[in-house]
């Protein structure tokens, strides 16, 4: 009995190191709001990951941050392939691996495919992962990014390539699908879910004989379709009534503003960005931090954020003891008297506005004597900082022309409200 005891708790301790092996580790984020997610939730992240690892699967089946690699090498490379991710204005659970089933090109079509591993591999993750973190789930959707493997011939020579599938659900969606009992209560939610193949978008078909490609043209799901002719002037994504304000969404200013010019957004536009600012970010954090509070062991750094580049930097923002209220008051109440005093000091730094879109003022507001902690970005950009700069916008206008993330979640938020 003793030996058997030993031997359960040695495997308990295995599969624990295992499973932290394979959930990305937080400084190996850049992000801050995902990194803050990443380290709060590890223990739920590690849970998803052993759960996955029991779990009986046709073929091999490993967690990876590259995908399209050979099994051997697979075996050699650190499987750390569970973690938050900012993907435009969603904070995604993203989850991704290498399958190591071989389908027959001439036997198997691409939709047959896609769903053969939806249903092999996807969906009991799909299921581990809503498990793991059952309702208390800080993001609003899941990413699932699977490879498999396809045989054919080109020119008479047989060849073997990777087809790389992504399924992406809203949360809600997620749920009805971990607990769908039926093919047509399944597909009802799928339906919901936004389907890649290889970056295209497909319609995937769980049940019938003819799974269909989505016509050429479709980028956004029906739900995206059905909320963007609904519009955001109605409802923000917290269920505040914005219309109900006094002060209109976005200053006149800013709309009769030119506007401001797309850009394309790479990893080594980033890092350029940084190098040309790195001597006026460090005068910034030295001179601003009594005001500004900022974070001195994570350096400011610049991020993408919809189809532009914004200059993160990290700060705290102590709030009275004794406040109460929800999420979205304590955000309210850190801007007010917090991040709106920095708006101008900022502007200060950045004369030229034309290389770079804005400033993530990235806080972590705490209250003394509490538990209380909670990540809030402030995404701005230059020009409505001008705008409130100058006086010629409120500070809600300002909130509205740009985008509050709360714990790396889309928000709005309404000043008046929230006193």
């Amino acid at each position: 009995m003793r030996r058997s005891s030993a031997l359960a708790g040695l495997a308990v301790v295995v599969l624990s190191a295992f499973a932290a092996g394979q959930v990305t580790s937080p400084m190996d984020i850049n992000d801050q709001g995902p990194r803050a997610l990443q380290s709060k939730y590890m223990t739920q992240l590690q849970k998803l990951a052993t759960s996955v690892r029991l779990q009986k699967y046709p073929y091999a089946f490993y967690f990876s941050r590259k995908l399209d690699i050979d099994e051997e090498q697979q075996k050699t490379l650190a499987q750390s392939g569970i973690c938050f991710k900012r993907l435009d204005d969603k904070m995604v659970l993203a989850i991704t691996g290498n399958y190591y089933a071989s389908y027959s090109a001439e036997l198997v079509d691409r939709s047959h495919r896609v769903r053969q591993t939806f249903n092999d591999v996807m969906l009991p993750i799909l299921r581990a992962a809503v498990s793991a973190f059952g309702s208390d789930e800080p993001f609003r959707w899941y990413g699932l990014e699977v490879a498999h493997h396809v045989r054919s011939k080109v020119l008479g020579v047989s060849t073997e390539a990777a087809e790389n599938v992504v399924v992406l659900l809203p949360r809600e969606v997620a749920h009805k699908l971990a607990v769908a009992t039926t093919p047509e209560q399944q597909q009802a939610a799928v339906l919901d879910a936004e389907v890649y193949l290889d970056s295209k978008p497909m319609v995937l078909w769980l049940t019938g004989d003819e799974p269909q490609v989505a016509p050429k043209g479709i980028e956004r799901s029906a739900r995206d379709k059905k909320a963007a002719r609904a519009g955001a002037q109605t409802q923000s994504p917290i269920g505040f009534d914005l219309t109900s304000s006094d002060t209109p969404l976005v200053s006149e200013r800013l709309v009769s503003a030119p506007a401001a010019p797309m850009r394309i957004v790479t990893p080594d536009t980033l890092r350029s960005l940084y190098l040309a600012n790195e001597d006026t970010i460090a005068r910034m954090v030295r001179e601003l931090d009594p005001q500004a509070h900022f974070v001195p062991y994570v350096l400011p750094s610049f991020i993408a954020f919809r189809q532009g580049a914004y200059l993160q930097v990290p700060m705290t923002t102590e709030l009275p003891a004794g406040t109460v209220g929800s999420q979205y008051r304590l955000a309210a109440m850190a801007f007010d008297q917090h991040i709106a005093h920095l708006v101008r000091p900022a502007l200060t730094y950045f004369p030229d506005t034309s290389t770079f879109d804005g400033i993530d003022f990235s806080t972590t507001v705490k209250i003394p004597g509490t538990s209380t902690v909670q990540s809030v970005e402030y995404i701005l950009g230059f020009q409505a900082m001008q705008c409130f700069a100058k006086y010629d916008c409120t500070g809600q206008q300002l909130l509205n022309a740009g985008a509050v993330l709360i714990n790396g979640e889309r928000a709005g938020i309404d000043l008046q409200k929230s006193q």
